[in-house]
């Protein structure tokens, strides 16, 4: 039986609620009512830019993911992505939704398998709130599958992607749950519910249904992120979006939900939340130019350190096996969450999931590799005598004057002092990547094609690909993936996920045409030489805005 969704074009009678919710009011509401009003016209030419950078940045995360998944092996099954995959193909699901790499599946599976390869690296953006921290690039897995089964075009999933930063976003801010000991995974649920139900173009009432559902329903637990980490680490989003998703396809088919869900009896606010305030009539499509993206592979309250780390590095010649111990003084956030604070001892490192939240690790491996990549993460460089013993004479403190400045800057100070008696320090307000610095479009074009070429013994900084390393995603396919999100708002999202499909074929023979455009292999000329066709706004401008330099190069260390 097909599946009966009601538009915003429809009426929506055949709702039965024991409320007359037409004429009462809900926050609920509000937030759905917001999402339904969003346009592309909402987005400045500079807010679309900074949008379409992000969605580049996911879309190499999620292929860097599949790269090392390859390097691999076969023989290695219990690698966490292949088994999500294995169990999405054993459920299997109508075939409505792209999986990336190949195949398809129902948009939640597609949005759970697809959504963790976006978060496996631990590579995408995220957006700091004073008191809780997300990574609102995790919707574009999940806003993709749904666009694609609801035939949306690019600037719709756009819009709704904008939206869904939004809620995130603006939820963290006012509402955030991490001392409450829940996850930033529960503002991310009304997120993905509001964006999908823009895709879907319900009408206000199954719209208001779907928030008040995937709102009551999956509030999860800080657990996931303290003590040692496992795999459920990367998987608590894509699996948050998996039930929004679930929530949304039900109030699509006219399930209610308690419309009360944020501010009634045992609602949001009563129960973990405490009250607030956001009117939703008001709200904007800004939040997206305040989230970050990661320069280093490696968790968002690191980056600061890491820059100065490797600039210790460089403009010293430190080597490793002169290194005596490092001093880190950063904001209470970094301490608690990588530094060894309350959430845990981080100076036991076994697995990816403890390195990539382990800012001794961290160190240790700028030191000696000077870079953090996903090699950095690879078992040997994990069991590394090198490493281990390098981990451990890193010594992370908070400094109150530092954690004054947080979230406005990424403060951090570090001391290098060497066997000699030298000592070595920088302070960083913040690092390439942050809002106040951001990555320009060919940054980021040089991170996408390291990461979807599988490369991983070189760092995003650098454009040249390892001499015999099998490309993950050839050159062809690579710009072919970059022009199309250069363009998306004029694209249909099927342009975009045919091609993400096609991931990891041998296409050596294979042209790609997309019309008269020039196809761009390389992203690296000058902003404002790239133009696109009159867009919404009339028109005829840079595809993307980017003023900075490019990243240095790194040179190999060495492991002492």
């Amino acid at each position: 039986m097909a599946l009966n969704i009601t538009t915003s074009s429809e009426s929506s009678d055949s709702i039965a609620v024991s409320r007359s919710a037409a004429t009462r009011s809900s926050q609920a509401r509000e937030l759905a009512g917001f999402a339904l009003s969003a346009k592309l016209e909402d987005l400045s030419p500079r807010r679309l830019d900074a949008l379409k950078i992000r969605v580049l940045d996911g879309l190499g995360c999620a292929l860097g993911a599949l790269a090392v998944e390859r390097r691999a092996g076969a023989a290695e099954e219990d690698h966490p992505t292949r088994q999500v995959r294995a169990y999405v193909e054993a459920m299997g699901g109508a075939p409505r939704s792209t999986l990336f790499g190949g195949g398809r599946s129902s948009p939640p599976l597609a949005a759970l398998y697809d959504g963790y390869l976006v978060r496996y690296l631990d590579y995408n953006d995220s957006y700091l709130a004073p008191g809780e921290t997300c990574h609102p690039s995790d919707n574009l897995a999940p806003l993709l599958a749904v666009a694609e089964d609801a035939g949306a075009d690019g600037a719709e999933l756009l819009v709704a992607l904008a939206v869904a930063y939004q809620v995130q976003c603006r939820l963290s801010d006012v509402a955030p749950v991490r001392d409450q000991g829940f996850d930033h995974t529960v503002q991310g649920c009304y997120a993905v519910a509001a964006g999908a139900a823009r895709l879907l173009r319900l009408d206000l009432e199954r719209a208001t249904q779907a928030v008040a559902i995937a709102g009551t329903a999956f509030n999860a637990l800080r657990v996931t992120r303290t003590g040692l980490l496992s795999h459920w680490k990367g998987l608590a989003y894509p699996n948050a979006a998996f039930c929004a998703l679930h929530a949304t396809y039900l109030a699509a088919a006219g399930i209610t939900g308690p419309e009360q869900v944020f501010e009634g009896n045992k609602g949001f606010m009563h129960s973990i939340a405490g009250p607030f305030e956001i009117d939703w009539r008001r709200e904007r499509l800004d939040r997206v130019e305040r989230s970050i993206l990661k320069r280093y592979n490696a968790e968002i309250h690191s980056q600061s350190t890491l820059e100065a780390l490797s600039d210790l590095r460089d403009e010293h010649g430190l080597r490793a096996h002169d290194v005596e111990s490092v001093e880190v003084s950063t904001f209470d956030v970094a301490h608690k969450i990588i530094g060894g604070g309350e959430e845990g001892d981080k100076t036991r490192v076994t697995t990816k999931e403890q390195a990539d939240h382990s800012l001794p690790y961290m160190c240790a491996v700028m030191l000696l590799d000077g870079e953090v990549t996903p090699r950095q993460y690879e078992p040997d460089r994990l069991s590394s005598e090198a490493v281990q013993s390098l981990l451990r004479r890193v010594h992370v403190r908070p400094d109150a004057a530092l954690s004054r400045r947080f979230p406005e800057e990424l403060p951090s100070r570090v001391s290098v002092v060497l066997r000699d008696g030298r000592r070595y320090m920088k302070e960083k307000r913040w690092y390439r990547g942050f809002h106040r610095e951001p990555m320009s479009w060919e940054d980021v074009g040089r991170k996408f094609h390291a990461l979807a070429a599988g490369d991983s013994r070189v760092s995003p900084d650098q454009r040249e690909t390892s001499a015999g390393a099998a490309p993950q995603a050839s050159e062809v396919t690579r710009a072919a993936i970059l022009e199309t999100v250069a363009g998306l708002e004029q694209r249909a999202t099927a342009e975009l996920t045919a091609l993400l499909a096609r991931v990891g074929e041998d296409e050596r023979t294979t042209e790609i045409h997309h019309g008269t455009a020039r196809v761009l292999l390389h992203p690296t000329e000058p902003p404002g030489r790239q133009t696109s066709p009159a867009g919404p706004h009339g028109d005829s401008r840079p595809l993307l805005h980017g003023h900075g330099q490019p990243l240095p190069q790194r040179r190999p260390g060495d492991d002492g």
